[in-house]
């Protein structure tokens, strides 16, 4: 049974490794290679941030979020970012990440989830869309994609947000 637990910096090798498919399938991030170890850690807050392991050990996914701003009126603002390793999609594990990290971050005191999704990633809006998430907006031409099979091509993206329910912010 796959099941959600707290990322360690033991997973990083099959982090990077599920973020690198990402990078070079091209419809989930402008980045053009993976961080390092320090660098993901720094950037990316200790709360909510998992991995979806496999009943056989395998990481299937993972889920991380940074915050928006270090302005104090944005403390409960965070923008996450959810992998799925190629093998897996479809199977259910964004959906196990996606609610185990919107469970966390209402925890954490989080009233504010938002991320920037192309358009084009058709399943990553439906499951976001399913698991309470709206659209805002959407930047035209934001950036230019700087790996995969776009590179080189301007981006739109789509702004994405889920409001708390919990923490007085709906």
């Amino acid at each position: 049974m796959t099941h959600c637990r707290p990322m360690t910096p033991d997973d990083w090798p099959e982090v990077e490794r599920i973020y690198a498919q990402g990078i070079e399938d091209g419809e989930a991030t402008f980045e053009v290679a993976t961080p390092t170890w320090q660098a993901f850690d720094a950037g990316r807050l200790t709360r909510a941030r998992l991995v979806a392991v496999a009943a056989d050990g395998r990481t299937l996914g993972w889920v991380a979020a940074s915050s928006v701003s270090s302005r104090p009126a944005y403390a409960g603002v965070v923008e996450h970012s959810v992998y799925i390793d190629r093998d897996a999609r479809g199977a259910g594990v964004g959906r196990l990440l996606l609610d185990a990290f919107v469970e966390a971050a209402e925890q954490a005191g989080f009233w504010t989830i938002q991320s920037s999704v192309f358009p084009e990633n058709a399943a990553s809006l439906r499951l976001h869309e399913r698991a309470g998430f709206r659209v805002i907006g959407r930047r035209e031409r934001i950036a230019r994609a700087g790996a995969g099979p776009h590179a080189g091509q301007w981006r739109d993206t789509v702004l994405i947000e889920r409001r708390s329910t919990r923490n007085g912010r709906a």
